[in-house]
Order: structure tokens, then sequence, then C-alpha cells
């Protein structure tokens, strides 16, 4: 085993960690000193701690995100345990989003020595510099300290692509980013948070002659998927042309074997020009995430959004209608002052520009998908400042997950839940087929309703047993 050892638990075993592959590729001399050790969230505990049986590694990297964090503190406690016996630890480094704006107090500072907040390439580097340069010290651990680490150059640091290795490329999604930050400044997004004198609502890009020959290099070793980790792919419609004119033309060289790419786009920032290229995608090749968190323009200007439903949903609809990209919309449930009401007609309007009256999803090979999601506070995330007014109240465990606001009770968020849950079972995952003519919320929310109270829990479901009662429930396959 290495003296630096990288880890993190990963939502899937599909998606390998870009983080911390980018830490060791800047390790500089330190390198191939540096082992990375990957983790998916539901593998057992004992899978996990297998690997540090024999270890002795002089430093641990943990990557801790809003997801892993619970898992990380349970991974953490029995290493301590494992060290206590063995009788030795190693200088245990927290990163990730998650520790960077939590506060002092959290649980999982206990197993700290270190904490990088903020982006960790050369802060991580200079600080195992700084504790491999006396291999006889012995580091006791009183209460961590906390690194700082401000935005780095794109242009200085290095790419670290060749180190997915060839499982990676054949089996996984392949993370990569053309730029980093946001313009805006939506308040339920870290990007909103000041940073000591900076904002982190700029938009970093990295050199894109550069950035492509690395895409050219992992398609000729055999990627796949890629999927962009650039909130606003579309914010620089130049840059964007120029990356998708890349990969039509892989594409078209891979013939039978295409790719598939994945953008996350702002709906309101689509010219003609990028429109047309959209179009050119065979199918198969292309997903589109597109953001739209709420169609109520009030709540939109209160949390800081910028929003023009009205142009956004023509987007959809153009995109739906013209190109064979498969749509993922999303819609956040629980922003301050939005009540059912507000938040059900925002979903039939979304729904209804997904698919047209008399349509149904079938018919678009079902190529759209609503994700509906529950407002989280991230910590450090300013819409915190409506707690009071909006009486917002969330779950202070991870993924601090509202609980209720002056404008949804505990049940109807409870309710939402619910229906998301079965949206996603039945809808995005085409048990069947909805016809748009219905008032979707309304009737599917009575349908998740009484699928629950039929099965007692929407989790762990027989699929054949969900369709013969989602069926029965509405006779004809369609909502009434």
């Amino acid at each position: 085993m290495k003296e630096i050892l990288l880890t993190t638990i990963n939502a899937k075993w599909i998606h390998p960690s870009l983080a911390l592959r980018l830490l060791k590729a800047n390790l500089g001399s330190l390198q191939d000193n540096c082992e990375i050790i990957e983790f998916a969230l539901r593998q057992p505990l004992g899978e996990k701690m297998e690997p540090f049986l024999e270890a002795s590694p002089r430093i641990l990297g943990i990557s801790v995100s809003i997801w892993n964090h619970t898992s990380t503190i349970e991974f953490l406690e029995n290493l301590e345990r494992l060290w206590q016996a063995q009788g030795k630890r190693p200088v245990v480094v927290l990163g990730g989003p998650e520790v960077s704006h939590l506060p002092l107090s959290a649980e999982i500072f206990r197993f700290a020595d270190f904490v990088i907040r903020g982006e960790g390439e050369i802060a991580f580097r200079t600080l195992c510099e700084s504790v491999l340069v006396d291999r006889e010290t012995v580091w006791e651990r009183k209460e961590p300290k906390f690194i700082d680490a401000e935005p780095v150059n794109l242009s200085n640091i290095k790419s670290a692509y060749y180190l997915y290795a060839d499982e990676d490329l054949a089996k996984k999604l392949i993370y990569v980013e053309a730029t980093r930050g946001c313009q805006f400044n939506c308040e339920f997004c870290l990007t909103a948070v000041k940073s000591g004198l900076k904002q982190r609502n700029t938009v970093r890009e990295f050199p894109l002659d550069q950035f492509l020959a690395e895409m050219d290099a992992l398609i000729r070793r055999g990627a796949k998927t890629f999927k962009f980790l650039d909130r606003t792919f579309n914010f620089n419609i130049k840059r964007a042309l120029r990356i998708c004119e890349f990969f039509l033309e892989k594409i078209k060289e891979r013939g039978d074997n295409p790719l598939v790419v994945h953008f996350e786009m702002v709906p309101s920032l689509f010219p003609d020009e990028l429109r047309e290229v959209l179009i050119r995608f065979p199918p198969g090749t292309l997903r589109l995430e597109v953001g739209i968190q709420t169609l109520n323009a009030e709540v939109s200007a209160r949390i800081s959004r910028p929003s023009n439903p009205q142009k956004e949903l023509e987007t959809l609809r153009f995109l739906r209608e013209n190109t064979n990209a498969i749509i993922h919309a999303d819609l956040i449930a629980g922003l301050p002052g939005e009540d059912l009401a507000s938040f059900g007609e925002g979903f039939d309007r979304l729904w209804s520009a997904l698919c047209e009256t008399g349509e149904s999803i079938s018919e678009k090979n079902h190529r759209t998908e609503i994700q509906l999601g529950i407002l989280k506070l991230l910590t450090g995330a300013p819409i915190s400042r409506h707690s009071e007014k909006w009486r917002m109240r969330y779950n202070r465990l991870p993924p601090y997950e509202i609980e209720e606001t002056s404008s949804l009770s505990p049940e109807d968020i409870g309710r939402i839940k619910n229906f998301a849950r079965f949206w996603e079972l039945i809808v995005n995952r085409s048990l069947i087929d909805l016809s748009s003519k219905w008032q979707v919320f309304n009737d599917f929310m009575t349908l998740s309703d009484t699928l629950l109270a039929h099965f007692g829990r929407n989790w762990g479901l027989d699929k054949a047993e969900l369709l013969k009662k989602v069926l029965e429930l509405t006779k004809t396959g369609q909502l009434s």
C-alpha cells in the first residue's frame, strides 16, 4: 500500500470519482506514492474495511458529499477501532463539498486531522508534502486544522483523465468538466456561497484545445459515456458548439458503436445555432438535463434564480419535437412560499411541454423524464435566510431535506415524496403510458396515495404486482 491513500463512497459503482483522480494527478513527485480506492454506497461495510486490514498509509484523504456523509462517519468510526487495535493511525484529511461549510461542531470532524475547504488540488499536495517531509514524526490528533483553499487556476492544474482505468471506460460513466462554477446565484445551491473576497458565481474555463485532446484520448481508449459536470454547459455558446461538433464527429466515426454525452443546460440559453447542432445528434447519443426547479416566477425571484417560464417551456417543446435527446427536467418541492397548488400547476405545465395533448409518452420512445426533488438545505447555502419568515424546518441529518414550510405541511411534503417515488417507478421507468390530456399532478397524487395505502410502502415492490394494481386502479391503463 502506498503512503497516500485516497478514498470515497460513490453513490453507485458506475460513478467513479473525478475529484480523487484530480487530487492524485496534482501530487507532483508524490503521485507514484498515492493509491485510490473507491467504494459504492450499498457496498457492505465489511468490504469497505477489508483493504485497510493490512494497509498502513501515512495519509488518508476522504472526499465527503451530502450523499455519503452518514456512511463516511460509520466508515471512520470502524477505522478508528481498527487503528486502535493496530496501535497506529494515518493523518486523516477530509475534503469535498459537504465538509467545506459544516459547523465546527459537526460530528464528522471528530475523526479529522485536517479539513480542506474549497478546491483541493494544490492544497492537498502542499499538505502531503508537509506531512511526509519528516517520516519519523508521529502526528497526534487534537483538534482538526481547517485549510481554506482558494479556487485554482484551471490552466495550471494537471488533467486526471488518464487515471480512469480501462474498466471505468468500458463500464462506467466518465465524468468530465470543461468549466467550473456558475454565473447564477440560486440560493439553494452552494455556488451562491461567498468564499472570502471571491464569489463562486463565476464560470472558469479549462483550455479548450487541451480539453478536446483529452476527450479524444479517452475515446481512443474506449470511453463510451461522458457526463459533463459543468453546471451550465451552454453558458458560453461558442465553446458549447465546438464541444458538440467534436462529439458529433466522433459519433459519426464510430458508426454502429456510438458515444453518449450528457450535458446540463440552462433552458433560457438556446439560440438558433445551438438548436441546429442539437438536432444533428442521432438517437441514443444525447442526454440533456434541464433545470427548471420552479415555474412560479415570484418564488424564483425570492431565491435569486433567473426565471422566464414561457421561454423555458418553449425550449423544452423544441427539444421534444425536433431533437432525439433524452430530456431530464428537474423540479424542486419545498421552495419558500410555494404551496401545493402552485407546485402542482407548475408540474402540469412542465408535463404539457414534454408531452402534448393526445400524445402518450411512449410515442416519443420514453425520451422525457421529470425528476421531482425535495429541497435540501446544503450547509452554507443562502436559502437559509428564508427559514424564519417562511417557517422552513429541515431534517438535521443528511441530506437535510425540508420537512415543513408555512406553505406546505409535513403531510403535504410526505405526499409529494411519495408522489415522486411512484412517479419514478411508474412513469420515468415506463411501467405504463400516461396521456397528457389528464390533470396529471392531481390524478397521479391520488394514484400514489392509493398505492401507498395498498402496499404500505413505496420501495421493494414487485414490478408485476405494481403494474397489476396500477392497471386495476386506472382501469384503462391511463389516469381517470
